[in-house]
């Protein structure tokens, strides 16, 4: 640890990248990850400050009796570069409170944090690295249609609605390829880990 800091490993990936699995793999070897994802869904449904600023943008159908409405948002966003802006100019600074937090709270000397818009939020800038994973748009779509039953051309708005691959690896420290098989994914995940340990 570097004055009583974590080492940060930032990983991010684009719809359907298998950057989740990427993460789960790292944790398997012992490095705690931080979901930012997950993180923001709870945050939104609980922080009463970002509830009020999100019902504020959005209008009161951005929640309903179970919580947080997210096929009411989705469509509002996806569909609307602004009004994604706006949504993660909402929840990413408490996003990034929360993780401050959580980071604070971990034995390890590497921590990882896993996030979609890791190069959109700016939150890249606060990694001492950043991984991509990365995969063709074909498998992408096929993954994405399985995992979530989605149709080609909503996941074709989702992912013209993100960063292109070649954005995100111009920012990055190491690339992960996701197109083979979950072996192929581990054994890329483990290389690129001895590679960090190196590093500290």
């Amino acid at each position: 640890m570097k004055n009583n800091q974590p080492f940060v490993a930032g990983i991010t990936g684009g719809i359907g990248s298998g950057k989740s699995t990427a993460a789960k793999f790292f944790e398997e070897l012992g490095i705690p990850v931080y979901n930012s994802d997950t993180r923001a869904k709870t945050i939104q449904n609980e922080n009463s400050e970002v509830k009020v600023k999100i019902i504020a943008a959005f209008g009161e159908e951005a929640y309903n009796e179970n919580g947080l409405n997210k096929p009411y948002l989705s469509k509002q966003v996806f569909q609307n570069n602004e009004k994604l802006k706006l949504l993660n100019s909402i929840v990413h600074p408490a996003v990034f409170q929360d993780f401050e937090d959580w980071k604070k709270a971990q034995k390890s000397d590497i921590v990882m944090k896993e996030a979609a818009i890791l190069i959109e939020s700016g939150s890249y800038k606060d990694c001492d690295v950043v991984i991509s994973v990365v995969a063709d748009i074909e498998t992408r779509i096929a993954r994405t249609i399985e995992r979530d039953g989605l149709s080609r051309e909503e996941i074709r708005a989702r992912i013209n609605n993100q960063i292109s691959d070649e954005e995100r690896i111009a920012k990055s420290d190491f690339i992960i390829d996701n197109n083979g098989d979950l072996a192929h994914l581990k054994n890329e995940v483990e290389q690129t880990f001895i590679k960090i340990k190196k590093m500290i």
